[in-house]
């Protein structure tokens, strides 16, 4: 899950718990140890995976994962005395990754692992379970490797397998707390509730168990450029920056610039996005500058973020709480009416939540603009606006609702936690490489970002709008079933985003620091964002899967049926949207347009109303019990009831089930059969159905939906990576089908 579990008064900020591990993993090793080529004491591990860890479209397809090792003190002035080991796990593009996109996936929290994106959501490749009970992984059909190399990162400090210093310790996965040194099982506990295992020292201090990790975003954005100073100069073969082979005819860097990077983050992504992103730009403008060196520094050139589902800027997002609630487009009050008065009351009442949020920002301006969360006065305002603030999202929590998805009560069926359970077997941990045991969520991060009151301290919509100025694409891409961070909160930080650049035209390159603005394009994002249209996501030849509105390198996508975790409920619909935007094209049809000058055109709102599906019956994963477990399962559980087998608790153990033993999956050193190469360009498909693993459906005609469906033509494209130049593309054999996807 994307938020961990908290106190009560704290549920709406961050959810769902640190889980862990039943084994100490096996001594690491790596195929590579290297001094950073920038920085001598930077240090990187890596190695390739063995076949059949996690099992790729194409058997030619590399993966390396490792950990890139930064010093104590590396981030002054920032205070850092502890050591930072980041891990990673990065995948090729299917097709020609010497010449594709690189994208930077991050997962939110805070304090959430990225191997929660990777395994249920964008990976290459799925956790299943066999008919043994064990688990092996299976190629994913819309991974985000189908039109990109990906860069998989678990950040901050502590989140996942990063780790500072490996310290061995017991997790207690009911109370969610880590104990170091190992002790002795909680009395009554079941063993399998009491996992042994190897941790960071998350909690060395007692006063403050996050005093090795970020405990502000900035601080993380600080983090992550360091980390991507020395992974772009290990792996320089998939740096668009210094690649000379392949270039782009639609970069903002210049005409014949390669094709950039691209920044996708999810749930409190929302906050690390927009922040990482503007801190990256501001280092290479300090870079260009002369302020910091040049060659022992490398620019990360952004092309477009995209953010899902984010939870960007409480004083804009909180006030659609009570409305969603209450009068959402899937006809589900979880509120009663006076439920949703007292919620508006909430946010918007004297002294309460709205006037708390701006408090803590002025305070934040006047004592800590940097943002590091070293004034204890101004953490104090910001984390009390997060207590008062919380109060707004209790009646719809004590319904008993999903926070991630509307259209469910807990406990949750989705998404499942099968891929926690193969993470932490020791042939995978080995196989990867990792120091320590797997754990989704960290309480720890969690707590730091809490004592700093990071999540209202703001500034997130100003970031956009400034990236926007140097013609980077901001997507923004929201699940319509999600409460937490819903599409009517999305919606609205769209037109603030808009609002800010009531001076900036459409641009898809930087303007110019001393260009007049009379002589730029007289339509501003604040005037002609809002007046497009919302046109149809035609993702094939037969479904349109959510709603657009786009001008210039601004985008508000409201995704039909689909949760908090898009990728996980639509990864068809979210792989077509995310090709399209690092593509620069038209979101709705794929089209490529020119978007110094293109608006979509359609109805002024997204309209579009569905009813409730059928809810699945949850699976009690102990990894997650918190979010998937009934409270006649805990119960059960407690009383040392019923059949635990491979992470699935049953109540009656009978009611265990396996799959077939047809289901295959690839397992480390053990690979399943699949393609050899992608490479020649063959097209991958040639309608628009959904069994190539290559393309991105590109639509001819305008669909007229029908429920969600809508029919189009599809015609074959060739996606040259960031427009490479038609010459390339041919000598390339460069084809992508009309496909589908995520």
């Amino acid at each position: 899950m994307e938020f961990m579990k908290l106190p009560s008064e704290l549920a709406t900020l961050v959810a769902c718990f640190a889980l862990a591990h039943a084994q100490y993993p096996p001594p690491a090793s790596y195929q590579n140890i290297l001094n950073s080529p920038l920085d001598p004491n930077v240090t990187v591990s890596y190695k390739q995976p063995p076949d059949g860890t996690c099992t790729t479209a194409f058997a030619t397809q590399k993966q390396y994962t490792g950990y890139i090792g930064i010093p104590p003190y590396t981030l002054a002035p920032i205070q850092q005395n502890y050591s930072i080991n980041t891990f990673f796990w990065f995948v090729e593009a299917r097709q020609v990754p010497e010449a594709a996109p690189l994208t930077i996936w991050l997962n939110g929290g805070p304090g959430s692992s990225s191997m929660v994106g990777f395994f249920n959501e964008v990976g290459p490749c799925e956790v299943v379970q066999l008919s043994d009970g064990s688990y092996g992984t299976q190629n994913r059909m819309w991974g985000w490797d189908r039109s990109s190399n990906v860069l998989f990162i678990d950040q901050p400090n502590q989140v996942g397998f990063s780790y500072d210093t490996a310290t061995k310790g017991s997790l207690d996965l009911l109370a969610g707390e880590l104990y170091e040194p190992p002790t002795p099982p909680t009395a009554g506990l079941p063993d399998y509730m009491y996992l042994n295992g190897t941790f960071g020292t998350a909690n060395s201090d007692q006063q403050t168990p996050y005093a090795t990790t970020a405990n502000t975003t900035e601080i993380a954005a600080a983090a992550t450029w360091h980390f991507l100073q020395t992974w772009l100069a290990a792996f320089p073969q998939y740096n668009p920056a210094t690649r000379s082979n392949y270039t782009s005819t639609t970069s903002r860097y210049s005409s014949n610039a390669p094709v950039g990077v691209n920044l996708f983050a999810e749930s409190y992504g929302g906050k690390y996005g927009p922040a990482f992103a503007r801190y990256f730009e501001q280092q290479n403008q300090l870079r260009s500058n002369g302020s910091i060196p040049s060659n022992t520094t490398l620019a990360v050139q952004l092309e477009s973020v995209g953010i899902i589902n984010g939870f960007i800027d409480d004083l804009v997002q909180n006030d659609a709480y009570p409305y969603f609630a209450y009068n959402n487009t899937w006809g589900i009050q979880a509120v009663s009416q006076t439920d949703e008065l007292n919620m508006i009351n909430d946010f918007s009442g004297s002294g309460l939540c709205h006037d708390q949020i701006l408090q803590c920002r002025a305070a934040m301006n006047g004592t800590d603009p940097e943002g590091y969360g070293d004034v204890d006065i101004t953490n104090s305002l910001c984390h009390q606006a997060q207590l008062v603030c919380a109060n707004i999202t209790a009646p719809y929590l004590n319904a008993g609702y999903d926070p991630y998805d509307i259209r469910q009560k807990l406990p949750s069926p989705d998404p499942p936690a099968a891929y926690q359970e193969y993470l932490n077997n020791a042939s995978v941990l080995a196989a990867i490489g990792a120091q320590v045991n797997y754990t989704e969520s960290s309480p720890y991060v969690q707590e730091g970002f809490i004592s700093t009151g990071d999540t209202i301290r703001g500034g997130l919509i100003e970031d956009l709008a400034y990236l926007l100025t140097q013609g980077i694409r901001v997507a923004l891409i929201y699940g319509d079933a999600d409460f937490i961070c819903n599409w009517y909160g999305g919606e609205a930080v769209s037109f603030a985003i808009a609002s800010q650049l009531n001076n900036y035209p459409s641009q898809t390159s930087a303007i110019p620091l001393n260009a007049p603005l009379s002589t730029l394009l007289p339509s501003s994002y604040a005037k002609a964002f809002p007046a497009a249209g919302y046109a149809d996501i035609v993702v094939n030849s037969s479904y349109v899967g959510g709603a657009v509105r786009q001008y210039g390198n601004l985008s508000f996508s409201r995704i039909y049926a689909s949760g908090h975790f898009v990728p996980y409920f639509q990864p068809e619909t979210a792989y077509t949207v995310f090709t399209r935007v690092i593509l620069g094209d038209d979101i709705s049809t794929g089209d490529a347009v020119d978007l110094g000058s293109f608006a979509t055109v359609g109805n002024s709102s997204a309209s579009h109303t569905d009813s409730t599906p059928y809810s699945p019956v949850p699976t009690c994963w102990i990894r997650a019990w918190n979010a998937t477990c009934s409270a006649d399962d805990t119960k059960a559980l407690l009383a040392g009831n019923g059949l635990m087998l491979n992470g699935i608790f049953y109540q009656k153990p009978d009611a265990r089930t396996l799959p077939s033993s047809s289901v295959t999956a690839g397992i480390p050193g053990h690979p399943v059969s699949t393609a050899s190469s992608s490479e020649t360009g063959s097209p991958a498909m040639s309608d628009g159905s959904s069994t190539g693993l290559t393309g991105v459906y590109t639509a001819t005609n305008t669909p007229t939906p029908t429920m969600g469906a809508a029919a189009a033509s599809g015609r074959m494209l060739e996606p040259v990576w960031g427009r490479v130049g038609p010459l390339a593309a041919v000598a390339l054999g460069l084809v992508v089908g009309v496909g589908v996807m995520l």
